[in-house]
């Protein structure tokens, strides 16, 4: 039981990471109608730039906070370029457009920093602390609370805010928010820059956790889309108990499975989606009723 529990508690963490992915890629679906397979490649940018800047001397907050800038940058131009092409082409296209993206963000990132994996210092110093047997980092403790904060403000920002409300106007009918004078355009901006912050904090939390490199981007992108199909595309809230969920089962099973198969993580988490697409294709979510956005 020991074991479990150890397993539990750093499955939820990595699932932490795949929450904000797949909230990035919900809220993007919802909003634009397009499926961004690029969001993991914030990720990457948001822990590899957070990494460099520590190893550089810079103090953690200043090169936090570049890091997420950056990253948000990043969102404006791929918004810019991409998605009027990707609206203009089948569905088919829209998903090589964001791949093709992703791919394009990684290549500038090798080339740019090079394949090696960059370190970077635990948020605060200390000893895991022991519960029950359960071993607990301090940098869990700040992923999970870091996350939570994330979400809450999230949740503040799309249902008590204008900005938050125009995004959910949009996502229902962007014909009648556009005559309500709402700029579905402003909104598509604002959901890639919010999505790409969203992505560049799953990063920087999980840097002092799993050294980043420039390659960790489209796994991390493929793992979020998992957690948001899982969750129901369509709900913000699904795609982060689809994160969540995913982490944990995916962490769990590698733990228990014999030696030669316990580095299979990926195949477990893809196998948990198809499971979830056989069994409940609106994901885990559906039997609630929920508004979009």
């Amino acid at each position: 039981m020991t074991s479990l529990a150890q397993f539990v508690v750093t499955g939820f963490t990595t699932g932490a990471t795949y929450a904000l992915v797949g909230l990035g890629i919900a809220l993007i679906a919802q909003v634009t109608g397009v499926i961004s397979f690029a969001q993991g490649e914030f990720v990457m940018l948001g822990g590899l730039t957070f990494a460099l800047l520590e190893e550089k001397g810079l103090a953690a907050p200043l090169a936090a906070l570049v890091a997420i800038v950056l990253a948000c940058a990043v969102g404006v131009v791929l918004e810019r370029l991409v998605l009027p092409r990707a609206r203009a082409g089948r569905t088919d296209q829209t998903i090589m457009l964001t791949i093709g993206a992703s791919i394009v963000i990684e290549g500038v990132a090798l080339v740019v920093v090079g394949t090696e994996p960059h370190f970077a210092r635990p948020f605060t110093k200390g000893s895991a602390l022991s519960v029950g047997g359960v071993h607990i980092t301090p940098q869990y403790v700040w992923v999970v609370a870091i996350t939570a904060v994330v979400l809450v403000a999230m949740w503040l920002l799309l249902t008590r805010t204008r900005v938050g409300w125009a995004m959910r106007a949009t996502a229902m009918d962007a014909e009648a928010a556009q005559l309500s004078g709402i700029s579905p355009s402003r909104m598509s901006l604002i959901v890639f820059v919010v999505a790409a912050a969203l992505g560049a904090i799953g990063g920087i939390v999980l840097a002092p956790l799993q050294s980043p490199d420039a390659g960790i981007g489209i796994a991390l992108g493929l793992k979020g889309f998992a957690a948001a199909v899982i969750g129901g595309l369509g709900r913000p809230a699904g795609a982060v108990v689809g994160g969540l969920a995913l982490g944990i089962v995916e962490r769990v099973a590698a733990g228990y499975l014999p030696g030669d198969f316990s580095g299979y993580s990926d195949a477990i988490a893809f196998a948990l989606l198809l499971l979830v697409l056989l069994v409940r294709p609106t994901g885990l979510l559906s039997a609630l009723r929920v508004e979009r956005v």
